[in-house]
């Protein structure tokens, strides 16, 4: 007999969050260390406060979780900014507002970037998170004329270059003044796609959009 819809809907939810809390237990353990091979499946699925046959409903094993908790902070992260982006509708302007907010980020949600720091702060360029937008950026700016690279591909790998190094920096040196970091790495880059030094001064130091 098959299952009715309000019983499905119950076990899809039920099966969502199950899945959600081993995402969090590993993202916290992410955090704290960024160790991967201390906590045991066990140690994960208490921590969850799930039973353990769970885990393997959703995930193969710890690479598998692991991987999905970082895509899972990533997305939240890029979500974030985003959100304070939102109305911006100049390519050029949002690429410098999502460098600047990346340092900024990063003191609202220090879990994803200790979590970064501890595992492979690279991870940040991967297919989750800002790395996607980035390229969203870049390529509706090629589009409209505001950006004029010979080689994207490169432009996109120093964009990505130059983040890291902002992150690196927010990691291992808390008392730089990391915004005026991000400012000058905004202007600089923008400079480099192609904005004269005036107009990506001045896009590099524009107010920023107040968070809702």
């Amino acid at each position: 007999m098959p299952m009715s819809a309000p019983r499905r809907n119950r076990f899809e939810r039920r099966r969502a969050e199950t899945r959600q809390a081993l995402v969090r237990a590993a993202r916290q353990i992410l955090a704290e260390s960024g160790g991967t091979s201390a906590s045991s499946i066990h140690a994960i699925a208490e921590r969850a406060d799930v039973g353990l046959g769970s885990f393997y409903n959703h995930f193969t094993g710890k690479p598998d979780l692991f991987d999905a908790a970082v895509a899972d902070a990533l997305e939240e992260y890029g979500q974030a900014v985003d959100e304070r982006l939102h109305g911006v509708d100049d390519p050029a302007e949002r690429l410098a507002g999502g460098v600047r907010l990346s340092v900024r980020m990063a003191e609202s949600y220090p879990e994803i970037m200790q979590m970064l720091c501890h595992s492979q702060l690279g991870r940040i360029c991967a297919g989750d998170g800002l790395a996607p937008r980035a390229k969203r950026d870049m390529e509706e700016g090629m589009a409209a004329g505001r950006f004029t690279v010979v080689d994207p591909v490169i432009a996109l790998t120093v964009l990505n270059g130059s983040l890291l190094a902002l992150l690196e920096l927010w990691c291992n040196q808390p008392g730089a003044d990391s915004d005026q970091a991000a400012g000058t790495m905004a202007e600089m880059i923008l400079h480099m796609l192609g904005l004269s030094p005036d107009e990506a001064r001045d896009l590099a130091r524009r107010p920023l959009p107040a968070a809702t």
